[in-house]
């Protein structure tokens, strides 16, 4: 099965965009993430990934309130992510109506913590993030801020080993540009560890893109920037909806 799942990115409660991750080009798309989130709902879409960059940057999540109301207003199955770094916070998205979290920071600077979450939370529900750049490969933390000297290849290894099933990748320099996802980057990775499944994230322009990355082997696909922006229309995620 492969899934294309629309992202909504926070910042104070609303919906915003970025370019490759950099807050300095915040533009907000809707002071109604629940609105957004129906129009996807409407369209046959069954998951949402929610990303909440006040809770990245600062650590700690922070939009428990829009969690609980697309949750609660929405039947999509919510996937959080940002700044979940101890077991209160993931109970917590998890009682405000997550049905899985993704993490990336904890998983950087306490591997053995993010280990134990796919033991006692399980594997279906945890995913880990690694996000990086052609550059060197290394994966950047905090909402992007943040650079680290782990080799992508390294974190997946070690996680992989450990029981790791999901996992999401975004190659930044891609995200919010429409340049095309890395589709080199997600080769490798198959190649490395072809059980995995993997959901790309980052450069989606179309339709086309969503088939290549399904063709390719991968789970699922996060988009944003082009459906905003008018390049992926409603008719177009429910025609690949309904014939993937």
């Amino acid at each position: 099965m492969f899934e294309i799942i629309p992202s909504i990115w926070l910042i104070n409660g609303k919906c915003v965009r970025l370019k490759r991750g950099d807050f300095t080009t915040q533009e907000v798309i809707s002071e109604n993430p629940l609105e957004i989130a129906q129009q996807f709902e409407d369209c046959g879409i069954e998951r949402l990934h929610l990303v909440d960059l006040d809770g990245a940057r600062r650590g700690e999540p922070k939009n428990y309130h829009i969690l609980n109301i697309i949750a609660g207003y929405t039947s999509l199955k919510v996937d959080f992510t940002g700044g979940i770094s101890t077991d209160g916070a993931i109970i917590k998205v998890f009682e405000h109506g997550a049905k899985t979290i993704t993490a990336s920071t904890v998983a950087a600077n306490s591997p053995d913590k993010f280990a134990q979450w796919l033991i006692s939370y399980g594997r279906e529900k945890i995913n880990l993030a690694v996000d990086t750049s052609p550059e060197n490969y290394n994966i950047k933390i905090r909402g992007w801020l943040k650079n680290t000297d782990i080799n992508l290849f390294d974190q997946i290894q070690y996680f992989y080993d450990r029981g790791l099933k999901y996992l999401k990748c975004s190659d930044i320099t891609r995200d919010g540009v429409m340049e095309g996802p890395n589709f080199s980057l997600y080769k490798e990775i198959l190649d490395k560890f072809p059980d995995l499944h993997l959901v790309a994230s980052g450069g989606v322009r179309d339709t086309d893109d969503f088939k290549k990355l399904r063709d390719m082997g991968l789970r699922g696909a996060v988009f944003g920037k082009a459906y905003y922006e008018g390049k992926i229309k409603i008719e177009d995620l429910k025609e690949f909806v309904l014939t993937v």
